[in-house]
């Protein structure tokens, strides 16, 4: 490949981020490109984190038809050499051509109509494998097989007084079928660190401040600081380097972690954890086998009953256990 100057195109979402990762450090290594990655303003700053990256673009999606023609000029001059589209949407697509590069590369996955604007598909089909597996796939077919999974990654270091063990809690996700009870959360917190000490962190977005204060307000007598809204995205990642052990839904401060090295027991239910599950032989997926409706990708609960059976009926003691295997 004699490529120089390669785009990488990966919007979102956080978590979709972290998959393409291994696969574009396999491209980086192979080649030594200089890469440049395309994404959402919202996650530029954790982009800039990644350490194969020379330079990160904000795609301006809410200001496109203001700024679309002077953006898209600025994307022609860097006249890359290979454009990459690891998202293999229509919209994506549409940046890869955009580019003007003369090798517009786009994934087995693709789907909008996205494949008329490539100039070449690569890989097979086949989502009953891991978004990182997929994406590692589309490395291999330019030449560069992933033979160990990678994430460099180098977050600023969190300064912060705290006692191990640090466990970071996540009860919320965008999805609320994802989420578990609050009490859940609040029955693990109480007992695990009257166990074990140490401290607990309570993470999340300013949507769930409210969920995060009913679980605050449910646990005694334990360092719990609730820090959600508070910090940034780059200040998440900071602060979950430093966790020994990170409870959490499907979400995307999971697959963070994950990338971080950092052990995660993962609650499941619509979704599946072989697909986007936290990668890695450290983790400990919690997910119900009894519900012939799991996983059922759904954002709203599919049972007569709307019950949220597959998030609704964990014990404190289920989650526990993993965590003391863990830990």
């Amino acid at each position: 490949m004699s490529s120089e100057k390669a785009l990488i195109v990966k919007l979102s979402s956080l978590g979709d981020l972290f998959h393409a990762l291994p696969a574009v450090h396999a491209l980086k290594q192979t080649h030594n490109w200089s890469i440049d990655w395309i994404t959402q303003p919202e996650y530029v700053p954790v982009v800039q984190c990644f350490t194969d990256i020379d330079n990160v673009l904000p795609f301006p999606r809410r200001r496109i038809i203001r700024s679309g023609t002077d953006w898209i000029r600025a994307l022609r001059r860097k006249r890359y050499d290979i454009v990459i589209d690891f998202q293999g949407l229509l919209k994506s697509a549409l940046i890869t051509r955009l580019a003007r590069a003369k090798q517009r590369i786009g994934p087995s996955w693709h789907r909008e109509g996205a494949g008329i604007f490539y100039s070449q598909v690569l890989g097979h089909r086949d989502k009953a494998r891991h978004a990182i597996d997929e994406a590692c796939e589309l490395a291999a077919g330019l030449d560069a097989p992933v033979d160990s999974i990678q994430f460099p990654i180098q977050f600023p270091a969190h300064p912060h007084a705290s006692e191990s063990p640090r466990i970071a809690y996540v009860p919320c996700s965008r999805w609320t079928t994802k989420n578990a009870p609050p009490s859940l959360f609040a029955g693990c917190i109480q007992e695990l660190h009257r166990r074990h000490g140490g401290t607990a962190f309570l993470i999340g977005s300013s949507a769930d401040r409210d969920t995060a204060n009913y679980i605050q307000s449910q646990v005694q007598d334990v360092d719990l600081r609730n820090v959600c809204g508070t910090t940034s995205l780059v200040e998440l990642g900071s602060l979950l380097q430093e966790m020994d052990l990170v409870v959490t839904v499907d979400s995307g401060p999971m697959h963070m972690a994950a990338a971080l090295g950092c052990p995660v027991v993962a609650l499941f239910g619509p979704t599946d954890p072989h697909r986007t599950g936290p990668y890695g032989e450290t983790h400990c997926i919690i997910q119900r086998t009894d519900l012939t409706c799991v996983p059922c990708h759904s954002r709203r609960c599919q049972r007569p009953q709307r019950d949220h059976a597959c998030m609704s009926r964990w014990s404190a003691t289920d989650i526990i256990d993993s965590c003391e295997t863990l830990l």
